[in-house]
């Protein structure tokens, strides 16, 4: 088997914990076989390999940008990384990010960092309501700026409400590109791929069945 960025990811998420294998309860009300939560990347080893993990997926993709932006609260460590990864690269790439509540002292406003101009690229975790996306493509179109993709770490490839996942509305709401750097599919082929994991791999398999899309 040859080994990629995104098999390289699912053992590094693996490793950390931070890709856990079970039983648990998601925001809809389902029993997903897996979670994923990126904010337990939480030392700097592990937030420095995730960076560079984002950097070759948002390379991979072809996507040009000008800055990146991550909205509060989790994806100012990731774009903060990602730009860290991108200089380590040769390119320095400027980074900003939001406040919750806007600051009426000082510079004022609600983003820090770097001015939003040019073509921005959004980066966060994951996409579960498309809330966070929402907001963040609205501050950089209020600031002169064009939203131009999405990065996240993991696309659960399921549905919302819909027949659409989150992903796919984000696409089609703000005419984006969502950059992954793995998907469900990609986590059913490294199962597939390593003995021992039959168990897993069937419950997955069940639940994509059940509630995934295709990426079409």
């Amino acid at each position: 088997m040859v080994e990629t960025f995104k098999d390289a990811f699912l053992d590094f998420a693996i490793g950390q914990q931070v890709l856990l294998f079970g039983e648990f309860k998601t925001k809809a009300g389902r029993l997903s076989p897996y979670f994923f939560n990126a904010g337990l990347f939480s030392g700097g080893v592990a937030l420095k390999r995730l960076g560079e993990f984002y950097a070759k997926a948002i390379g991979a993709s072809g996507l040009a940008f000008d800055g990146l932006f991550g909205p509060a609260y989790k994806g100012i460590p990731l774009a903060a990384s990602v730009a860290i990864a991108l200089a380590a690269e040769g390119r320095d790439v400027p980074f900003s990010y939001n406040r919750k509540e806007a600051k009426d002292h000082g510079e004022g406003g609600s983003i820090v960092g770097a001015r939003l101009a040019g073509r921005v690229l959004i980066v966060d975790d994951v996409i579960s309501a498309g809330t966070s996306v929402r907001e963040s493509v609205e501050l950089i179109r209020a600031a002169g700026a064009e939203p131009c993709g999405v990065a996240i770490a993991l696309d659960r490839m399921e549905r919302g409400l819909g027949a659409l996942s989150a992903v796919q509305e984000v696409s089609r709401d703000y005419a984006i590109p969502v950059v992954c750097i793995v998907c469900l599919d990609d986590l059913v082929s490294y199962l597939a791929g390593r003995p021992g994991e039959t168990d897993r791999l069937a419950a997955i398999r069940a639940y994509r069945d059940a509630y995934g899309v295709g990426t079409a």
